[in-house]
């Protein structure tokens, strides 16, 4: 849990609790680059459809690049331009973080064991268009074509000739090439957190309607850790009296099934998890809400990122103690259709809850290890625990990292199956507010 020292910091303080268009945040940004340029690196991963950049701020003590054994961790707002909260609130704990480093215990270990990527938004034409309030808008959530981003990524179970978005690719070529291992992406006009798969068909979904994940016990407990350390999601109130969310979280497809969304596409091809936290009921309430929905989120905010220590991580190494590429690492029983593939550097980061664990490792025509595994709560020491792997008999090779296929990758014929039927929580939500949510 959160260390009390943490609750005596001031409740509001940093940037002015108002909303920040692109000229007022890039202006926040790089004057927290520049006042803590020792452990913050600013850079843009693209622009949008009319040329904006997509800031992220990277904080860590080693924030310019990847270091072997930090995990790295991301959050993502404003991808609907009309749900506004997630931005201000990512811009109030960039500031929590940066003032509160070599202050606080539990945030100097936080940024000196974790690489914290934050992109505030990824929709930031849009978002200039919302010059007014508003619970219930449409105008803006979409980009400047008029494509909602988060119907834009590939989807694992059916395939789609939508043309990607700037926007779009810009992170889908960040979360590639990076070595992501927890996220969450920040949405409003609900209070819930939500978990993969988003989509599914009848490989996925139970008889309840749940698309489940072979992960499903650590998405839980993810979106859990961020519910209950909330203010109010805990409680399960909705924003509506047709839907309620127990304990404060949903599947995505027990909500309603999306395609093409961002946080199935992190974890299938990204190797990465992630979930869908949302914030506010009134997708884009007035500025002098903003302190109560930071106060609200403060703690989960912090909570949530601290996960990115659970489970296990390592590397793959040959004869020589050389790095291998390329090798699949996975818990025996836990067979995914796209698995854990280590990278240039070999490494790999499992998150797995406490437990005993038979690690299964196969390095492409080199034969496989297994390894009993004792996995702690590594939350706490902001460390998941280590463990390399070596084979004896391997020459380090350059097997290439699998990328998204052309065709779906849960390839059932699902178009007649009645498992991809909405839920009832679906078909409510769908006949009501389409499209408002995600």
């Amino acid at each position: 849990m959160m260390n009390p020292l943490l609750l005596l910091l001031p409740l509001v303080a940093g940037p002015d609790f108002g909303y920040h268009h692109t000229k007022s945040l890039e202006t926040f940004l790089k004057e927290v680059h520049q006042n803590h340029a020792s452990i913050t690196h600013l850079y843009s991963i693209g622009k949008s459809v009319q040329g904006r950049n997509l800031w992220v701020l990277a904080l860590g003590r080693f924030p310019t690049h990847h270091k072997i054994g930090i995990p790295e961790f991301k959050y993502v707002a404003n991808i609907n331009g009309d749900e506004t909260v997630g931005q201000e609130l990512l811009l109030h704990l960039i500031d929590f973080l940066v003032t509160s480093y070599q202050h606080d215990p539990v945030i100097t270990r936080l940024i000196n064991s974790t690489r914290i990527h934050i992109l505030p938004s990824m929709n930031p034409d849009e978002f200039e268009t919302e010059e007014v309030p508003s619970c219930r808008s449409f105008r803006g959530r979409f980009n400047h074509n008029g494509v909602d981003l988060n119907r834009n990524f590939p989807d694992a179970f059916v395939c789609s000739n939508a043309t990607i978005q700037p926007e779009t690719q810009a992170v889908m070529n960040w979360i590639n090439n990076g070595m992501f291992v927890l996220s969450a992406n920040l949405h409003g006009g609900a209070v819930v957190a939500s978990y993969p798969f988003d989509s599914g068909n009848s490989v996925t979904v139970t008889a309840n309607g749940f698309s489940n994940t072979l992960d499903n016990d650590v998405f839980v407990y993810l979106a859990r850790t961020y519910s209950d350390n909330h203010a109010t999601m805990y409680k399960g109130h909705s924003c509506s009296q047709e839907i309620n969310f127990p304990d404060g979280i949903t599947n995505g497809y027990h909500w309603y099934p999306v395609e093409g969304g961002m946080q199935d596409y992190n974890y299938i091809w990204g190797q990465c998890f992630e979930i869908t936290l949302e914030l506010s009921c009134c997708k884009y309430p007035p500025a002098n809400e903003l302190p109560s929905f930071w106060n609200d989120n403060k703690m989960a905010l912090i909570e949530y990122i601290k996960q990115v220590h659970l489970g296990v991580k390592g590397r793959v190494l040959d004869r020589n103690g050389k790095p291998i590429s390329g090798a699949i690492v996975e818990v025996k029983g836990k067979d995914h259709r796209f698995p854990y593939r280590t990278k240039e550097t070999g490494e790999y980061y499992l998150l797995l809850l406490p437990g005993v664990y038979e690690l299964n490792v196969k390095v492409p025509h080199s034969g496989s290890l297994l390894r009993t595994l004792r996995v702690p709560d590594g939350t706490e020491n902001f460390s998941a625990l280590k463990y390399d792997l070596r084979f004896p008999n391997v020459s380090a090779s350059t097997e290439p990292v699998a990328s998204c296929p052309e065709t779906a990758l849960y390839s059932e014929d699902y178009s007649t199956s009645a498992t991809l039927k909405p839920s009832i929580h679906g078909l409510l939500f769908i006949s009501t507010f389409y499209i408002t949510f995600r």
